[in-house]
């Protein structure tokens, strides 16, 4: 499809943090410290996993693809962020600003489905550990990964198919600091009602059903937990494990469940600002912290690879 016979507007200027410019310099080093960390930390969980044969469990082949998800979400935002705060503004062509939000969302939903085949794996551990490896074998593992990111890439394609065919009159001024849906859809002309209504559907697959999935999965784990009879190492380390999913679940979920399903219309720029950077920066960020770098097993690994590298 041709989009420039679709629109007026060819390029698009995003502000970024513009109510903060006399501290922009102090944010520019912030996220570029905190970018750095976040490819430090989910490089060394990918490459830990790859070279590692004590690393090779189920788990942590899905938290080695969370990692991948993690390192093409911020790198698709993180880096316009920057050079936003550097210029106090940046353009971005039509083309390149749907090309972003469509790899923006791939990355994004296939997060949630990976966080709910993580669930489903620590549900298997836990309360079925007798069959754990004979149901969560090699070819379980690839088929549950391959359809996390084809579902992901399917659903996002339909929304980004609907956004080519919008119509930008003017004006193009994006209040974000990436081209996300919602400041995008506000700038058109068109009808955008049929958008957000598949926004709203397409809610369903990618939050409402698999955080009903992970809520069941987690009922019997915990039934599960309670059960047992002693305050054992094993209880405890389970405990442990499902807490830090918890956590990212509810960080994760909460904050595109408040953007992007319940309607946000009238709520301030700013505020919008602050809750996409919980999913875009601080998850990211501390994926690698809460799954792994306190993991005995990975520090294992650490300590094994810097070893050989002496």
């Amino acid at each position: 499809m041709d989009w420039k016979n679709q629109t007026s507007v060819t390029e698009f200027w995003l502000l970024g943090f513009h109510n903060a410019r006399s501290i922009r310099i102090p944010l520019f080093v912030f996220f570029l410290a905190v970018y750095i960390s976040i490819l430090s930390g989910n490089f060394l969980i990918i490459a830990l996993v790859v070279v590692s044969q004590s690393l090779k469990s189920p788990m942590y082949f899905f938290l080695a693809n969370l990692s991948t998800s993690d390192l093409l979400l911020t790198t698709i935002v993180i880096p316009t962020m920057l050079s936003i705060l550097l210029k106090s503004k940046e353009s971005i062509s039509f083309a390149g600003c749907i090309s972003q939000f469509y790899l923006f969302g791939l990355s994004a939903i296939t997060e949630c489905f990976l966080l709910t085949v993580m669930s489903y794996d620590r549900y298997l551990a836990i309360c079925d550990p007798l069959h754990y490896f004979s149901i969560m074998d090699s070819r379980v593992q690839v088929i549950l990964v391959t359809c996390s990111w084809v579902f992901a890439f399917s659903l996002t394609l339909i929304t980004v198919s609907h956004m080519w065919q919008l119509q930008f009159c003017g004006p193009n001024v994006i209040d974000h600091f990436f081209c996300d849906i919602t400041p995008l859809l506000e700038l058109s002309c068109s009808d955008t009602s049929v958008i957000h209504l598949l926004n709203l559907v397409m809610g369903l697959p990618v939050t409402m059903f698999p955080i009903g999935f992970i809520i069941i999965t987690y009922v019997y784990i915990l039934t599960t937990i309670l059960k047992i009879s002693t305050i054992s190492r094993g209880k405890q380390k389970a405990f442990s494990t499902c807490s830090s999913h918890l956590a990212v679940v509810c960080t994760y979920y909460g904050t595109l469940i408040t953007l992007y399903v319940i309607p946000t219309k009238g709520l301030s720029p700013d505020v919008t600002k602050v809750q996409s950077l919980l999913y875009t920066i601080v998850t990211p960020l501390f994926n690698p912290v809460i799954y792994s770098l306190r993991n005995n097993e990975i520090r294992t690994a650490i300590q094994q690879l810097m070893h050989r590298r002496k």
